[in-house]
């Protein structure tokens, strides 16, 4: 199989399976694998939490597109996004003009679940009770989150299943773009 010759942006909330997704794609695309939060600590010399702590939610988001550009202005490859990332106008418009993005579109119940394991790394659950927060989320972003190229359901299937299927997808998605228009 032939590596896709844009890049894979994942898109959706926190808990999703965005980065363990991403990691195994860019292992079946043999593409590199960047994780845009971790891409931020790593410029800013600190943690999201720190960041958000420190400096505010409007600076973060700020840094998060600069690291997002500043990645898909490169070869291809597997992203995955934070889960405010692609509410951002601009960085929106980057992904659509430079990578193929799939939402990995999860149900309040598997978020809950996923999420409230690690509270401590997830700055917006700090604050309040995480289902309500995750719902109030939901109704904010998944309307946005639709104008990603590919809607995938994810639920409680083991993550082999899940790329499996994302695979697929993707291929195909691929491969209809590659035929030839009449």
């Amino acid at each position: 199989m032939r590596s896709p010759a844009r890049s894979i942006v994942l898109v959706g909330l926190m808990g999703a399976g965005k980065t363990s997704l991403g990691k195994r794609l860019s292992k079946i695309f043999n593409l590199p694998f960047f994780d845009s939060d971790a891409e931020i600590e790593k410029a800013a010399g600190c943690s999201v939490a720190e960041i958000f702590a420190r400096f505010g939610e409007a600076y973060f988001r700020d840094g998060e597109r600069r690291v997002i550009e500043r990645i898909l202005a490169g070869a291809p490859c597997v992203m995955a996004t934070g889960g405010g990332s692609f509410m951002d106008d601009r960085i929106r418009e980057v992904v659509k003009d430079r990578a193929l993005s799939i939402w990995l579109r999860a149900d309040l119940d598997t978020l809950v679940k996923r999420t409230t394991k690690r509270r401590d790394d997830r700055p917006l659950l700090k604050d309040g009770d995480p289902r309500d927060i995750l719902r109030k989320l939901i109704e904010q972003r998944y309307p946005v989150y639709g104008e990603a190229d590919i809607v995938i359901d994810v639920g409680d299937e083991p993550p082999e299943k899940t790329s499996e299927r994302v695979h697929k997808i993707i291929v195909s998605h691929i491969n209809a773009d590659a035929e030839p228009t009449n």
